[in-house]
Parts: structure tokens; sequence; C-alpha cells
């Protein structure tokens, strides 16, 4: 009988085939303070963050945009006010708690789009569709990163482009503060305002065991992207990788 593959769940090593159920778990305690909590942990830094991000998209009217583990909207949001009404953004996620969010957020701001409910690593749509893809704070939690990221590549169109908006490795200066604030602050909040300690610290473990920036854009790569780069922001608190598939 061939050994059970494992990962990493934040420090934790699990089977593969556990882990998706585990961060379903973190998500479906933490959706319905998402958002709140999202602005408590970055002082609302993750606005600017994801603002950055939608310029940098530079999505027209007309195009197609899939928004990868979307969330609760940010991006989706965003993409539907600018791709018009003869655009499509689609927005995705895994966890269904996070999506109905989402989907509320969407049609509360009259944004009529698609919403569905699906695995990044085998994503429901054809060769060649988008002609964006976007994933914010999401990439991280995924199992086969590498899978996802050529995914992502299948789907766009020739000329297309892929945002990917996550948490990375800071300045070594800001280390030290920033490991405190981590592993201290951080699981504070969570249980005073979500009422969920170990979510928390499990986001904290998972940003240290995520890719750094030129890892990530080697992987970017090796999936078939073109002119990777990446922009660190709030330094290298959080980095936006782009791609472009030739």
């Amino acid at each position: 009988m061939s050994e059970p593959h494992t990962t990493h769940f934040g420090y934790e090593t699990v089977d593969e085939a556990s882990k998706a159920a585990r961060v379903a778990g973190v998500f479906h305690s933490v959706a319905a303070r998402y958002d709140l909590m999202n602005d408590l942990m970055s002082a609302g830094m993750h606005r600017i963050w994801k603002a950055f991000t939608i310029g940098q998209a530079a999505v027209r009217p007309g195009m197609r945009v899939l928004d990868v583990a979307g969330g609760t909207a940010d991006l989706a949001r965003a993409f539907a006010r600018r791709v018009g009404p003869k655009g499509e953004v689609w927005l995705t996620d895994i966890n269904g708690s996070m999506l109905s969010v989402g989907r509320d957020r969407m049609v509360d701001d009259g944004c009529l789009q698609p919403a569905v409910q699906c695995d990044a690593e085998t994503l429901p749509f054809p060769d060649g569709y988008f002609d964006r893809v976007t994933v914010a704070f999401g990439l991280r939690n995924m199992t086969h990163k590498e899978r996802a990221l050529a995914e992502m590549h299948r789907v766009l169109a020739s000329g297309g482009r892929l945002l990917v908006l996550e948490f990375s490795q800071v300045r070594k200066a800001l280390a030290p503060l920033y490991d405190l604030y981590s592993f201290s602050v951080l699981p504070w909040l969570g249980k005073r305002v979500a009422g969920d300690e170990a979510s928390y610290r499990y986001l904290a473990e998972s940003i240290r065991m995520h890719p750094d920036q030129e890892t990530l854009k080697t992987m970017m790569e090796e999936a078939g992207f073109s002119r990777v780069r990446y922009f660190n922001l709030t330094g290298g608190v959080v980095a936006l990788h782009e791609g472009f598939k030739a």
C-alpha cells in the first residue's frame, strides 16, 4: 500500500486529502466577519492593496474576468463596474459560505454576474476563455499551487493576464515586529472579534509556509506565464505577482 501524500496546514503536516476540508472549516467559521477582520488586521491596508491590483489589471469594457477564490467579492464588484453590460465577471470560490457572502454583495451592488463554487485546481471553464484572471489571498490555501496556476494559465486567452495578490515575505528589518503581531495580536483579535482564535493562528502560519516572492515568480514561469514580475507592497507584507499568457 502506498503512503499517503502529505502537505502543510499551517505548521502542521496533514494528509493532502484532509487539507481541503480543514481549510473549508476555517473559512466557514470566519465568513460572516471576514471583511471586518480584514479591516482590523490590516488597519484598512487591504483596501489599498486591492485597489492597486484592480488598477494593475487594467480591465476594460467587454472583457471576460475570472476572480478565483474571490470570497466576499471585493475585486469582482470592482471589475463588474468596469466590464460594462457586454463583459463578464465570474466570481468563484471553493467555499460555499464565502461565496454566498460575495454573491449577496454583488447582488446588493446591482452586479448581476455569475457566481460558481469550484476548485481552482480543476476550473470548469473552456481553454482561453478569459482576458484576466485574479486571485487575492487565496493561492496560499490551495493544496497544489502548481496545478491551480496551470489551470489559470489554461483558461486565459492569448495575451491575457494573471494577477496574484498574496501575503509574502517581509523585509528582514520588519520581521521581528511582524512575527510579534502575527502570533500574538492576530490570534487575540480573532478570539475577541470573530470568536475563533485557531483560524487566525492558522492564517499566520499559512503565510509563513507560502512561497516567497522569487519562488512564486518561478512557479508562475513554470506554469507557462511570461514577463512575470512582482510588486512588493507595505515592505513585502503583501506582493502582487503579474504574468502574461503568450
